[in-house]
């Protein structure tokens, strides 16, 4: 199982320049501190979807619609999925080749404020997301595999989920 730093990392690292990141919640933290350690420019095309919670796999999708030249990458919470988990089908039956949903599968929500366990820590995103339509859906839960899945995953035609297998971070 990965951490959240080695499940962002990758994404931040290796995206390409002019895709468009959709990112939620401890994400989209992880996300900042990598991008600064980096010297990457901030939030360089990149839509946080806070306070947002369930909505960034439908912006998403519109997002992938709208320019369908540029990746589009959603990096969703567990969370927040099930609060819109009827966005799998939308995303499936509008089969956008762009889309690349990535989903922090940690079993908390609100991780790093108030860290609540879920109830939903054995649900199988990957299951669910393969029932809709996707294209292609996996798990990851190997930190030293997962950046170069992360460069697979890109490169194959959308939709794709992908459900990382992320440690919940320490309660504050």
């Amino acid at each position: 199982m990965m951490n959240m730093i080695q499940a962002c990392a990758p994404i931040a690292q290796r995206r390409p320049a002019d895709s468009l990141l959709v990112a939620t919640m401890g994400a989209m933290f992880a996300l900042d501190r990598i991008e600064a350690e980096l010297g990457l420019p901030e939030a360089a095309n990149r839509i946080n979807a806070v306070p947002l919670m369930g909505g960034s796999a439908g912006i998403g999708l519109g997002l992938a619609l709208a320019q369908p030249q540029r990746r589009v990458i959603v990096v969703d919470g567990d969370a927040s999925l099930l609060m819109e988990l009827g966005s799998l089908n939308t995303v499936a039956v509008q089969a956008p080749a762009n889309l690349l949903h990535v989903v922090i599968h940690n079993g908390a929500q609100f991780s790093g404020l108030a860290n609540s366990r879920s109830p939903h820590a054995s649900f199988s995103f990957t299951q669910a997301a393969r029932n809709a339509g996707y294209r292609h859906a996996e798990t990851v839960d190997d930190p030293a595999a997962w950046p170069a899945r992360f460069s697979a995953l890109l490169a194959q035609d959308g939709p794709v989920l992908v459900d990382l297998m992320v440690a919940p971070m320490p309660q504050q």
